[in-house]
């Protein structure tokens, strides 16, 4: 069957992807639905495809080229699509493909008119719906005509938008194969699209219709404003009436034109409540065939719905899997991490085995079920408190929730659940050899670790692991850990409540705790200036690290003058850090040992940036700024009414705070330092099982959990059709934006910041640290790809520990994710840095190069003119 070139619509469904695309495939199943009318048609197989392609073999050198262009580069893509446009367009179609595609066409009615329609096979996707990227041809008649539309069709595989999709979701352009459908033109009185969930909110139990008159084009292309519906529950809930000016209808003979809607028209309902509904119902019944939502063009013809194509809706974040379908609420690990970026299964595997609080997955990220910590009245005030203080925005985003009726059923005070992160802390002295006392006790234990592990292979490999995660667990969440940093954020929430009421002080604590001891997070940035001084006096090291790309260029150092210097200095520094890198709290993530090149474009930075000893001059002078803030603080309370009393209360919080503070960022490093351990024995592990013709690729090990490994190395065996699906399911991931707060019906609540004390256009945040600069923002989504020079101002999406050497190059912080205590604002006040965080939007809002006003103490920005 694979040389058929005509298949019929009803002789296909989604088992035939490969041989009639996406959408063909789509099309023919939903014929296949009871209650569902589909046109009639046919498809021109991707069989035809290939004979055609295969008449051209100039076309492989073309598409050779076209998979080196990088997808920015529009120019070259556009000029080499073109140009295999072009060539496809122009080969002739032969003799025997014209006859089948006439004779199915003279079933259809000879001059029948037609819709033409491009169906590629990675087309309408569960991953990739392709929507809109090539060619789709309406009201064609007669069989030469729709064979021209059909290698039309087969060119617009090339088209640039089409291409450099491709490009950018991993797809091999050779891997993609082109079909055609044809069907029995619909003239319509009323069409438009259907979502089986709200586009908006994700909500999974709306569907929105949006309809307008004549055929659906008008529509799609953006040239009305439709008529918009909400129906759940079998109800319409809201509707919007559109001013339908213009209509698309077909014109007799072939082609469409645009046509004016009567004015009194215009504002009618293109549909009654009742045909909402009922299109509604066909929605879920096609939802319910498929197992996902799905995004569905509709016609409304004198006979009833016709439906006229449906694909998966790819841009909902997924909902994670429960026990029951009770009504839950999920908060996002990730944005509390400062890492919303995707996951691997193995990184997802060991996060789960590191944290106490059970999580649930979705979207290749992390959630906890907080639904019970809602409904219970003894637990919500301090669980919202808390959130508040860490993402206002989150809090907000659970208030709203709580505030509807009936979706969350209140809890007995005796059913209240444990607190999340554990119970508050008793108290403790304030005496740094505690602070000493746990940093040993976790690096003697890493070593320990590192040792032991080396002995290790096969299954007795992976029990090590999991019984030594357990050692990981009681060193994290050891009481007196918990205490040192919980005890200094109290402090630091006292000393700001106080000294405001007291003294008018906004985050007065900011200043207070730069240049802290022990914080590993903020030295990883002063030391790496310190690498820079080695190397700037190197001429011949600085000109040739300015041209190497790759990560043996270590090896490459002694030959040169100085070389050998330059190269202990990094070593020293990777020995220290290199266990770290962008997204480390997930084990698969290359770390800076293993991809040191990553570093080059900050240490050369550092190097034209600062002089000699500019890391001991910043810590010393933040040191100094802190202990002069705090004299100036405590003169000023002991002039108040009982004042010596306050200051010395005051005096007490920032002893505690500058002793204990720097410490919040250890655990995680001495989790991450841990993780390396593993994850470079599970490597050669899986070097073993790739030689012994078990795993294709080392790195396969990383979509597996960290069960599902251990039982390939127990059995020798693996799923490679698991692991292929997972990489695609990790590709589409990546292209997903996880919410703060998702609920069980799929909806991604959003909070707001509800102030009413800003400038004009401010961008709100939240204010981290205290302070207002002025500069030039650097918008940066790729830490490697960072060039900043001294008085920028950093604005990305997110920042964990190893963004903090671009810290030192700027003079203040926008993310769009972040708290009070997460890393971004720890760091900006340890460096003095104005910062504000939870700015929605910021990378999209702030264009790069524009200069922007950050107010760090208020919680806003201003984009200057």
């Amino acid at each position: 069957m694979s040389e058929q070139y005509v298949w019929d619509l009803h002789e296909v469904d989604e088992t035939h992807l490969g041989a009639v695309g996406g959408k063909g495939a789509n099309l023919g199943a939903l014929s296949r639905i009871a209650g569902v009318t589909v046109p009639p048609g046919f498809c021109v197989t991707t069989a035809a495809f290939r004979r055609i392609m295969g008449a051209a073999p100039s076309l492989e050198s073309r598409l050779d080229e076209l998979a080196g262009l990088d997808p920015d580069d529009r120019d070259a893509i556009r000029t080499v699509s073109a140009e295999i446009r072009q060539a496809v367009a122009a080969i002739a179609v032969p003799d025997d493909l014209t006859q089948a595609v006439t004779r199915a066409l003279a079933e259809l009615g000879g001059q029948v008119a037609c819709a033409v329609r491009s169906s590629a096979t990675a087309e309408d996707l569960p991953t990739a719906s392709f929507a809109g990227q090539q060619d789709t041809y309406l009201n064609v008649v007669g069989p030469a005509a729709v064979l021209q539309h059909v290698s039309r069709c087969w060119a617009s595989l090339f088209t640039e938008r089409a291409v450099t999709y491709r490009q950018r979701n991993g797809i091999d352009h050779r891997t993609v194969h082109m079909a055609v459908v044809v069907q029995q033109m619909v003239l319509p009185r009323a069409a438009g699209i259907m979502f089986t969930a709200d586009p908006v909110t994700s909500n999974r139990t709306v569907t929105s219709v949006e309809a307008g008159y004549g055929l659906g084009e008008a529509l799609v292309s953006g040239l009305v404003n439709p008529d918009v519906y909400r129906v759940r529950d079998g109800e319409v809930v809201a509707r919007t009436i559109g001013a339908k000016q213009l209509a698309v209808l077909a014109v007799p003979g072939g082609g469409t034109r645009d046509v004016a809607v009567e004015p009194e028209r215009q504002r009618q309902p293109a549909l009654t409540d009742a045909q909402v509904v009922q299109l509604a119902q066909l929605g879920r019944r096609i939802e319910a065939h498929f197992g996902r939502p799905q995004d569905i063009e509709w016609c409304l013809t004198d006979h009833g719905f016709q439906i006229v194509q449906s694909r998966p809706i790819t841009t909902l974040f997924p909902v994670p899997e429960a026990a029951d379908r009770a009504n839950r609420v999920y908060v996002s690990v990730g944005h509390q991490q400062m890492m919303t970026d995707a996951m691997k299964p193995l990184g997802l595997s060991f996060w789960q085995m590191t944290t106490p609080a059970p999580m649930a997955e979705a979207g290749g990220r992390l959630f906890v079920d907080v639904t019970q910590r809602l409904a219970s009245a003894t637990a919500r005030t301090g669980f919202l408190e808390l959130m508040g203080k860490a993402d206002p925005l989150m809090r907000d985003a659970l208030q709203s929730v709580l505030d509807r009726d009936g979706f969350i059923r209140p809890l007995a005070d005796e059913g209240a659940p444990r607190p999340l992160f554990g119970s508050t802390p008793a108290a403790i002295e304030t005496d740094p050899a505690v602070v000493t006392e746990l940093i040993g006790q976790s690096e003697a234990s890493v070593a320990a670790t590192a040792q032991e592990i080396r002995t290790k292979s096969g299954t007795a490999l992976l029990d090590f692991i999991l019984a030594d995660i357990q050692e990981l667990r009681r060193i994290l969440f050891d009481p007196r850990s918990h205490q040192v940093f919980m005890s200094a954020m109290e402090a630091t929430w006292w000393l700001n409540e106080q000294l405001e009421a007291w003294l008018g002080e906004k985050n007065a604590a900011d200043v207070l705790t730069q240049s802290v001891p022990h914080n590993v997070t903020s030295e990883m940035g002063l030391a790496l200036l310190g690498v820079a001084d080695v190397i700037r006096p190197l001429p011949d090291v600085v000109e040739f690290l300015r041209h190497t790309d790759g990560d043996g260029f270590l090896d490459e150092l002694p030959k040169l003058a100085g070389g050998q210097q330059a190269r202990e200095a990094i070593e020293t520094w990777l020995d220290r850090y290199g266990m770290r890198c962008v997204g480390e709290i997930d084990i698969t993530r290359p770390r800076w040992r293993e991809r040191p090149a990553t570093l080059l474009p900050m240490i050369l930075g550092n190097v034209r940036n600062f002089g000699p000893g500019a890391g001991e001059r910043r810590f010393e002078r933040g040191r100094q700024e802190a202990w002069q803030r705090e004299q100036e603080l405590l003169a000023r309370l002991r002039a108040l009414p009982d004042g010596q009393d306050k200051a010395e209360e005051t005096k007490r919080r920032i002893d505690r705070v500058r002793t204990f503070i720097g410490y919040r960022e250890y655990p995680k490093y001495g989790m991450v330092s841990r993780y390396f351990v593993y994850k470079q024995a599970l490597l050669a592990e899986a070097g073993r099982l790739v030689r012994a013709g078990v795993l294709r690729a080392a790195d396969d090990i990383f979509y597996l959990t960290f069960q599902e490994l251990h039982d390939v190395v127990r059995t020798n065996r693996v799923d490679d059709e698991l692991i292929d699906r997972r990489r695609e399911e990790f590709r589409w991931y990546e292209t997903l934006t996880p919410p703060r707060v998702l609920t069980s019906d799929g909806e991604a609540v959003t909070g707001t910041y509800r102030r009413d004390d800003l400038p004009d256009g401010a961008l709100v945040g939240l204010p981290v640290s205290a302070g207002t600069v002025e500069g030039r923002a650097r918008v940066v989504l790729d830490l490697a790809k960072a060039d900043l020079e001294p008085g920028d101002i950093l604005v990305t999406a997110h920042t964990d520990p190893s963004w903090t050497p671009l810290f030192v190059a700027v003079a203040g912080l926008v993310t769009e994710v972040g708290g009070l205590m997460t890393h971004g604002a720890v760091i900006a006040r340890e460096y003095g840095l104005p910062a504000v965080v939870g700015v929605v939007d910021a990378t999209r809002l702030i264009r790069d190069g524009q200069r922007i006003r950050v107010h760090g103490t208020d919680g806003y920005l201003e984009i200057l003119p």
